[in-house]
C-alpha cells in the first residue's frame, strides 16, 4: 500500500470536522498543534492510496468556505510496523496518485520551458542520425528521452478535468516540440548525403492499421503508469516510438525532397498523436480521475465528450486515408 501524510492547517472551528472525516475514513489522525484563538491548528492523517482521494475531497468540501486553510501531501519513506497483508491487497485496486498530485506532475510537463525544448532538440538530432545511419541502438537512445510524452498526456488529462488552461498550455508545448523536431530534421535531411532509404527510415513511412494499435497501446500504457506508479522508463520508450521517430522521418524526407515517403511519415505522425491522446483520455476516465465539484464535472463532461467525438472522427478519417494509401501503393 502506498501511504502518504496529509497535513491540514485550519482554524479552530474546523477541528471537529477534521476529526469526523478521519473517523469516518477509519484512519489515524495526529494533532500536531492545537488550534487557538490567534493561530490555526495542524493535523496529520496517514492515508493509504485507497482512501486518500476521498479524504482530500471531503476536506476540500468542508474547509472550502473557511479562511486560511491549507492541505499539504507529504511522501513517506517507510512505516513501522509494516501494514498488514490485507491492506497490501488493495494496492492493485487503487490509484497511487490522487487527482491533485497527478495534476501537479502533469502540469509541469505541459509548461514546456528551456529543458523541454533542449530535450526536443537533442532527441531529434539523436533520432535523425540513428534513422539515417540505420542504427537501432541510437534510435532507442532518442526514444528514452521521450520529450513529447508530457504535453500529450497533459492534454488528455486537461480534457477530463475541463481545464482549458492546461489544454491550451499542453497544445502549445506539443506543437512547439513537434515543430522543433521537424525543423531540425529538415535541415539534417537537406545536408546529409542520401544514397538510399535506410530500413529504419522506410519503416516510419509505411503506415498501416498495426500503427493504430501501437499508438493506442502506448497511450494506455503511459496514462496507466502515471496513475498506478509503474516505472515510466519503459512507457516513455513506447510513447517515443509512436511520436518522435515519425516526426524526425517526416522532416528528413522533406529535406531530401522525397515527398511521397514524407507523406507516409506525416500520416503516421498524425495517427499516433490522435491515438495517444484518445487512449490516454479513456484511461483517465476509467481510472476515475474526474473533477471534484458538480459544476466542474458538468463542464468537464462537455469538454470530454466533444474531444472524444473529435478524436474519433479524426481517427476514422485517418483510417480511410491509410486504406487509400495502401491501395495506391499496391
Amino acid at each position: 500500500m502506498n501511504y502518504e501524510l496529509v497535513e491540514i492547517t485550519a482554524a479552530q472551528g474546523s477541528a471537529d470536522t477534521i476529526r469526523a472525516i478521519a473517523e469516518t475514513a477509519e484512519v489515524e489522525l495526529i494533532e500536531i498543534t492545537a488550534p487557538a484563538d490567534t493561530r490555526p491548528g495542524v493535523w496529520q492523517i496517514l492515508a493509504g492510496s485507497d482512501k486518500r482521494q476521498a479524504i482530500l475531497d471531503k476536506l476540500q468540501q468542508s474547509l472550502g468556505s473557511t479562511k486560511n486553510w491549507r492541505i499539504v501531501i507529504l511522501p513517506t519513506e517507510a512505516i513501522l510496523p509494516r501494514p498488514s497483508e490485507e491492506d497490501a491487497d488493495t494496492e492493485a485496486q487503487a490509484a497511487k496518485e490522487t487527482r491533485e498530485e497527478l495534476y501537479e506532475d502533469i502540469a509541469k510537463s505541459a509548461e514546456g520551458g528551456g529543458n523541454f525544448y533542449l530535450l526536443a532538440v537533442l532527441s531529434t538530432i539523436v533520432a535523425a542520425i540513428g534513422l539515417l545511419t540505420n542504427n537501432v541502438a541510437v534510435i532507442i537512445g532518442a526514444m528514452v528521452i521521450a520529450p513529447l510524452l508530457g504535453p500529450n498526456i497533459a492534454f488528455a488529462y486537461g480534457t477530463i478535468l475541463g481545464d482549458r488552461k492546461l489544454m491550451i498550455s499542453a497544445t502549445r508545448t506539443n506543437l512547439a516540440g513537434i515543430a522543433i523536431s521537424i525543423s531540425i530534421s529538415i535541415a539534417l535531411g537537406a545536408v546529409w548525403p542520401h544514397t538510399g532509404l535506410a530500413g529504419e527510415l522506410l519503416a516510419r513511412t509505411d503506415v498501416g492499421y498495426d500503427s493504430i494499435a501501437l499508438a493506442l497501446a502506448s497511450g494506455f500504457a503511459a496514462a496507466l503508469s502515471m496513475t498506478t506508479g509503474v516505472s515510466t522508463a519503459l512507457v516513455g520508450v513506447m510513447v517515443a516510438v509512436a511520436l518522435l521517430p515519425p516526426a524526425a522521418t517526416f522532416g528528413l524526407m522533406i529535406g531530401a525532397r522525397r515527398f511521397d515517403p514524407a507523406l507516409g511519415a506525416a500520416l503516421l505522425l498524425a495517427v499516433n498523436v490522435i491515438c495517444v491522446n484518445l487512449s490516454a483520455q479513456i484511461t483517465f476516465i476509467v481510472k476515475g480521475f474526474g473533477p471534484r465539484t458538480w459544476w466542474q464535472k458538468k463542464r468537464a463532461k462537455s469538454w470530454g465528450r466533444l474531444n472524444l467525438l473529435v478524436l474519433t472522427a479524426f481517427l476514422l478519417i485517418l483510417a480511410g486515408l491509410i486504406y487509400l494509401r495502401q491501395t495506391q501503393l499496391n
